[in-house]
């Protein structure tokens, strides 16, 4: 299979819009499972105001969060697909920045030290853009918008072997609680364990941003992810940092082997407006989805 390149394009544009207008069905049953558990009556009624907004952003064809974000476009490139990998880019790159100029949307993205914003939700090395490869013959393409409000609570802790597992628990409950109620909880918690340092961060941005009820698939990040999870939500942050049992909807865990003499641990947060969209485009025609 060939891509188009004015498909992919198109794909990235429309791809933005929807992450921004559109919560994927595993958050909403998400709040509908922490309301059902929640004890405090004042967490509980917060929730249910984060519910009907939600619900009115997409009766009403409006943003979920004014934030529109960094965009993130995921990547996955299937088995006998036949694709430019710098066309790829490219037309992803021009598909963010038409979704901005004509819906339009607000550009979140400026220059790191001019802090000039070319208007367009692109810079230097914006979109982010994540290529891997898959077995189906197909080009997936997700797209999430992450917001400064979860990103801005973001760390990575070199701790050492002999430190062992707790040094990864406490650092994770740590972070959660010095970023209160700044993430907009509930929050995903996406923690990464091991590899190098920027691959660390890395893998926890993965977690962050994986769909609610999934799992590691590594069983001893499965098990810090059950056990964390519990934890956090003991904490008493809870909706907005006002308080109560509902202070992430989970914790993701995402490891890599590391070195024999390190054990890097690295926390990135998403909000409870956990915001993403995908395109799987084949032969066929383009298929949209969460």
């Amino acid at each position: 299979m060939k891509i188009d390149l004015a498909r992919v394009e198109d794909a990235a544009k429309e791809l933005y819009v929807r992450a921004l207008k559109a919560l994927p069905p595993d958050v909403k049953l998400g709040f509908e499972r922490l309301a059902a558990a929640e004890s405090d009556a004042g967490a509980k009624r917060m929730l249910g105001t984060m519910v009907r907004n939600i619900a009115v952003a997409e009766q009403t064809d409006n943003l979920l969060c004014q934030d529109t974000g960094i965009p993130v476009y995921n990547v996955w490139i299937g088995r006998d697909v036949q694709v430019d990998g710098l066309g790829l880019k490219e037309a992803i790159r021009r598909g963010c920045a038409r979704a901005t100029r004509e819906h339009p949307f607000r550009s979140s993205v400026v220059h790191p030290t001019t802090r000039v914003n070319e208007q367009t939700s692109t810079g230097r090395g914006i979109p982010v853009i994540n290529i891997d490869f898959a077995p189906e013959e197909s080009l997936v393409i997700e797209m999430i918008p992450k917001g400064s409000g979860s990103e801005n609570n973001s760390w990575l802790r070199m701790a050492v072997p002999a430190e062992g597992v707790d040094a990864i628990k406490t650092f994770v409950v740590d972070c959660v609680l010095e970023a209160g109620g700044k993430t907009c909880p509930p929050t995903i918690v996406g923690v990464g364990v091991g590899g190098t340092a920027d691959l660390c961060v890395h893998l926890a941005k993965i977690a962050a941003t994986r769909p609610l009820g999934s799992r590691c698939e590594d069983p001893e990040g499965a098990k810090l992810e059950a056990a964390l999870s519990e934890a956090v939500n003991l904490l008493g942050v809870g909706p907005q940092g006002l308080g109560g049992d509902s202070t992430a909807f989970a914790v993701h865990v995402e490891t890599a082997a590391t070195h024999i003499t390190m054990n890097p641990v690295a926390v990135n947060m998403q909000c409870h407006s956990a915001r993403r969209a995908r395109a799987t485009l084949r032969a066929t025609g383009v298929e949209y989805g969460f």
